[in-house]
């Protein structure tokens, strides 16, 4: 009887990812972002793929229990079926396994690559990096927003220069909208942001003045940080690649919400913007569902 208990949660815990495996899906809305690369305007995250829940650590043991690597390459591979045609990812040695592990299947996958761990301390792997075919490389969020409050924004600025050396597009990652703006004021040559909906880097300090004194436990997921930051990509020239529309799970528990989610962040970003949503098809083919409501929402 356990055994069999066992066999049907482990063949429930597949069916999400082998759901629409036999053949690709309808091609889904794309840009030409910045003009160049044509890509979907839904693009497949990279933080539920390494346990980076973005909730707490329990969450991310789960999380990172049940995606093998496996599975990682799976669930990308099974982004790319249901029409999606581009992943973000950043780099740590994992990352780079999956990515090695779906061009070794024959993904055409176009990819972004945001830097962290090694390749944040080391930026003399950038040419090396910008060999393997990446449409663009972005400076990790977290870290441009410590150095944008410390003052020291001479470390991303290195990052975009050495990039755009190789002649790979240049991005900025940054959950602050402050930031966008300061480096449009200095004339960064940018190519694109990557634009978090939730300011998540606030510090325990920054959200106590905000809220009155007090503070959430954990980051900061506000009401109304969506409507600043997408103000802040209308504002900005640059094609940007929003990110947590669903405020890593909390703003998408129902379909109605994920598509309310949606519509707002399409709708409030640049129409040759693009939106990355992590996904995590243990319970449900989310792949599946995001890519038919982004189609529904660009045919209405």
């Amino acid at each position: 009887m356990e055994t069999s208990r066992r066999s049907f949660v482990q063949a429930a815990a597949g069916t999400a990812l082998a759901t629409g495996s036999a053949a690709a899906a309808a091609p889904l809305p794309t840009v030409k972002f910045a003009g160049k690369h044509e890509i979907s305007r839904l693009v497949i995250g990279t933080n539920p793929l390494m346990g980076y829940s973005h909730f707490n650590l329990v969450l991310d043991k789960c999380m990172r229990e049940w995606m093998t690597p496996e599975r990682r390459v799976e669930t990308v591979l099974a982004a790319e079926r249901a029409g999606i045609t581009t992943w973000q990812m950043h780099y740590q040695k994992e990352t780079m396994e999956t990515f090695h592990g779906i061009r070794a299947k024959g993904s055409k996958l176009k990819v972004f690559l945001l830097s962290d761990f090694e390749l944040q301390k080391d930026f003399s792997m950038i040419p090396d990096l910008a060999k393997l075919g990446f449409l663009g490389m972005a400076h990790h969020g977290n870290r441009t927003d410590e150095a944008f409050r410390s003052g020291n924004m001479d470390r991303v600025l290195e990052f975009v220069k050495r990039v755009k050396d190789t002649g790979v597009m240049a991005g900025v990652s940054t959950h602050n909208p402050e930031v966008v703006d300061w480096i449009e004021s200095k004339g960064w040559p940018v190519d694109y942001f990557m634009t978090c909906l939730y300011r998540v880097s606030r510090t325990p300090e920054e959200a106590r003045a905000l809220l009155g004194g007090e503070r959430p436990l954990g980051e900061t997921f506000l009401e109304k940080d969506p409507a600043r930051m997408t103000a802040m990509v209308r504002k900005t020239n640059k094609p940007c690649l929003a990110f947590k529309l669903l405020g890593a799970g909390r703003a998408g528990a129902t379909r109605e919400q994920i598509e309310t989610a949606f519509k707002f962040a399409y709708a409030n970003i640049k129409p040759g913007d693009a939106a990355i949503v992590g996904m995590w098809p243990k319970f449900k083919d989310e792949i599946t569902e995001n890519c038919d409501i982004v189609r529904q929402l660009h045919a209405s």
